[in-house]
């Protein structure tokens, strides 16, 4: 059978009911007296016709007892009380009736026991706290390090002990991590980047040169919009005008991005932008990332709703308008766009200006955010904006092609994994999965429900089929994306995995945890054997948390968070990317990425804390992991 015909489904499900057949009591009787071959000779003396009438009274007696249609109450480990009800048959119910026994009441737990439950669920609360101040230690760590050898810089080299520009040197590291430390109440390291941003941000976005759009805007706007409404809305710190600030070097900022799009012949903005002078320009090849140019809107239509200067949001949002307009694949699309031909000295808006570029289909890198965009622009505005709604389709529409093109299942064992199409989709499919592919099970389930829990969402029927297959779905990725931590020697992923599909194997590439289930099921090549210390499968294990409650998922981001902390921890200070997560010990690669502190230790401490904190249908993450909040119907004046 074709790769094509196998499209994921949840209907493959099957299960084999024969071992809870029910046998009538009669029928156990029955059976009972043929097994134990009473002789005839033992009923034809008056003792033996009195013994076999005794036995069978109280035999039937017994099963009337055990087969009665009472309740048992069982207590789970998590404290939560499951009760369990038992069918009887009529003819039992009757013979109960002949006897005039007092009916049996469900057994009661006593004063102290349901106690002790409540005691359970606060020790269960506190020990997952304990594991919270954990993360939050290691996050203290982090700092420390980027501190006393990075301060200023992007990003921090922990092993060298100095920092790096790599993002445009506007203290990225800084940035990312203030929302971060706002939540977790490190008063301290607010003062310290406060106290950075206030003294050092303007003058360098002033005279800075070339920055990228897309890194600038979802770390530092981002950062920066998410520091100001969680300084002034939400009352997690004092105020004492910092929110004022952000605001001002927010818009500071945006303005001189801005120059991307108005630069730009198309839709499509510029890749480049020059600070200081207000202008932008295309790469080499006049091609964009389809995710870079997409993924821009929550924090300008955010910018645009504080600022009151619709500006922003309405330019951005004119790219999206744009790709509604585009030829797709089943919703899905290519990799590349371009947003203008390439001349000896200048941009022209030619036919082909503004189109998808090649046919190159993933969701892993350059594909990945503007599917998460789709589904969250919309989430962000749908309550002032019903003009967002195609928005919403285009991401209906997209997972539909999603699980028909690119979710398969590996062999033996069958994960479910998402592929891809190289060369479009009559070309010939790919079982390579980005590590970065594992934002998907948390965006798939924020899609299906909106934010909130999957309890409420069937209590108020307001999950459509696709929505359930979707949510199956979110489950089933979320669980290969944590297999391709526990498959390693390290318990940490790599950046990029294979899959075992029939016909498509590589022998000796496996993972080296040699007890693991699924060895043989994940390929990891020697060139993507790298860890940069990524967010994803945690961000997907918070919003799968919150979303079904399943406490595995809190299980998973432990053992995750612990594997981090054992293996890419530095003593000086900071926590380093690693080169080989398949050996022990795992050669190291000197770089602490700034999404360490500004995405995957906020995501592990949201994931091990109370479900009010930054609630899903009131916030929306950006894809640095920066909330904000969804835009209510009250503020659409």
């Amino acid at each position: 059978m074709s790769s094509r015909s196998l499209p994921y489904s949840t209907q493959d499900l099957h299960y084999d009911n024969a071992k809870f057949r029910h046998r009538s009591p009669l029928k156990v009787i029955t059976q009972s007296l043929v097994t134990s071959r009473i002789r005839y000779s033992c009923g034809s003396c008056s003792t033996g016709k009195f013994l076999m009438l005794f036995m069978l009274v109280g035999l039937t007696y017994l099963i009337a007892i055990k087969s009665s249609n009472g309740s048992t109450i069982s207590i789970l480990s998590n404290g939560s009380v499951v009760e369990k009800q038992q069918y009887v048959k009529e003819g039992v119910g009757r013979l109960r009736k002949i006897w005039r026994k007092p009916p049996r009441l469900p057994p009661q737990l006593p004063p102290d026991e349901a106690k002790n439950i409540s005691s359970s669920l606060e020790k269960q609360k506190m020990f997952w706290i304990s594991r919270q101040e954990k993360v939050k230690d290691a996050f203290i760590h982090a700092w420390s390090g980027y501190r006393k050898y990075a301060m200023g810089y992007d990003e921090l080299m922990p092993l060298s002990r100095r920092g790096i520009d790599g993002l445009g040197g506007l203290g990225a590291t800084v940035i990312d991590s203030l929302d971060t430390a706002i939540i977790m109440g490190a008063d301290d390291i607010i003062s310290e980047a406060v106290t950075w941003i206030d003294k050092q941000l303007r003058e360098r976005i002033e005279k800075k040169g070339q920055v990228n759009l897309f890194e600038t805007t979802i770390r530092v706007l981002g950062g920066l919009l998410s520091a100001y409404h969680l300084s002034g809305d939400t009352g997690t710190t004092s105020d004492n005008g910092r929110s004022e600030l952000f605001l001002e070097i927010a818009k500071n900022l945006a303005d001189r991005l801005l120059s991307a799009f108005t630069s730009s012949p198309t839709e499509i903005p510029f890749s480049d932008v020059i600070l200081h002078d207000y202008s932008a320009h295309a790469a080499p090849d006049g091609l964009s990332s389809t995710s870079e140019a997409s993924t821009l809107q929550l924090e300008f239509n955010y910018l645009s709703k504080i600022s009151g200067d619709a500006k922003y949001g309405s330019t951005a949002m004119k790219v999206l308008e744009h790709f509604r307009t585009l030829p797709k694949v089943e919703g899905l699309v290519p990799i590349y766009i371009k947003y203008a031909n390439i001349t000896t000295d200048s941009c022209d808006n030619s036919p082909h200006s503004g189109q998808f570029h090649g046919d190159n289909i993933r969701l892993g890198s350059r594909g990945d955010s503007y599917y998460e965009y789709l589904i969250k622009v919309w989430i962000q505005g749908r309550n002032i904006d019903n003009q967002l709604n195609y928005l919403r389709e285009m991401y209906e529409q997209a997972m539909k092609g999603l699980r028909n093109l690119l979710v398969r299942k590996s062999i033996p064992k069958g994960l479910v994994f998402v592929g891809e199409l190289p060369y479009g989709s009559k070309g010939h499919f790919s079982p390579k999965m980005d590590h970065l592919v594992c934002f998907l099970p948390g965006t798939l389930a924020l899609g299906a429900t909106k934010g909130i829990t999957k309890k409420k969402a069937m209590a108020q029927n307001l999950l459509t089929p696709d929505d359930l297959e979707n949510l199956k779905l979110a489950e089933d990725l979320a669980k290969t994306c944590f297999e391709m931590y526990a498959v390693t020697s390290t318990g940490l992923a790599p950046e990029i995995a294979y899959f075992h599909i029939e016909g498509d194997f590589e022998e000796g590439l496996d993972g080296g945890n040699k007890s693991s289930d699924y060895i043989n099921d994940i390929i990891i090549r020697h060139n993507d054997r790298h860890n940069l210390l990524r967010p994803e499968t945690v961000e997907s294990l918070f919003v799968l948390h919150r979303i079904t409650g399943d406490p595995k998922y809190r299980e998973w981001g432990w053992q995750i968070f612990e594997a981090f902390e054992k293996y890419t921890k530095v003593d000086s200070g900071g926590y380093t990317s690693l080169d080989d997560v398949t050996r022990i010990p795992p050669s190291k690669r000197d770089k602490m990425e700034t999404f360490f502190l500004g995405e995957t230790l906020k995501y592990l401490y949201l994931l091990f804390g109370e479900d009010d904190v930054l609630p899903l249908d009131k916030y929306v993450f950006n894809t640095e992991a920066h909330p904000l909040p969804i835009f209510e119907s009250k503020d659409a004046a």
